[in-house]
């Protein structure tokens, strides 16, 4: 799925917080902003390996919430929040497309890495790739709510990354092709440093 999306699911995770501890509600916004976006870090260095934990990272959340919940603070409040945030995105990643240049044309078996047990989950496709009018659908819905129930400034931001969203789905497959024209531009003593989806391109 896109960023995008990955990033307003976990704004969304911080509605209860605003239902139950509105004091807590802007760190609780930014830490699922953040933790929606954080194992994407990897996306250059073992993309879906590196910061994905589909396992671990839920069986973190869990007791970070349920500390959030019984000794509420700032610090474990954003905790709890950016765990699960950063937990779901890893675990949704199984629903969408494979790790490849173009997804949609389901070549690769390589959706996310399980590091319990040392190989790849194979991609769902219910969301066909990154990018696909579906993935703007799951967007838009974690966004409405944002929208409606968040803070002006995280109703705003979820806008924002509702639009870029729709710029990025009307233009996902011309920048697959523009992605592999400028990899052949690059000099061949740079291509063992490109991530291997471009280099396979």
């Amino acid at each position: 799925m896109m960023a995008t999306t990955h990033a307003l699911w976990g704004m969304l995770l911080a509605l209860p917080v605003l239902a139950v501890a509105p004091e807590f509600a802007p760190v609780a916004f930014g830490a699922g902003l953040v933790g929606g976006l954080l194992p994407d870090l990897d996306l250059y260095a073992g993309h879906r390996k590196t910061f994905h934990y589909p396992m671990y990272a839920p069986l973190a959340a869990i007791p970070t919430i349920g500390f959030a919940i019984t000794a509420p603070s700032t610090v474990s409040v954003a905790l709890a929040v950016g765990l699960a945030a950063a937990a779901l995105h890893a675990v949704t990643d199984a629903a969408g497309g494979g790790l490849e240049l173009r997804p949609w044309q389901a070549s690769s078996e390589r959706a996310v890495y399980s590091h319990y047990h040392s190989r790849w989950i194979p991609p769902r496709r219910w969301i066909r790739y990154d990018g696909a009018p579906e993935d703007l659908g799951l967007a838009g819905l974690a966004a409405a709510p944002l929208i409606v129930a968040g803070d002006d400034s995280f109703a705003v931001v979820a806008i924002a990354f509702l639009a870029l969203s729709t710029v990025y789905v009307l233009l996902r497959k011309p920048l697959a092709a523009l992605a592999e024209y400028l990899v052949g531009l690059l000099p061949a003593a740079v291509h063992p440093y490109v991530p291997e989806r471009y280099r396979e391109a």
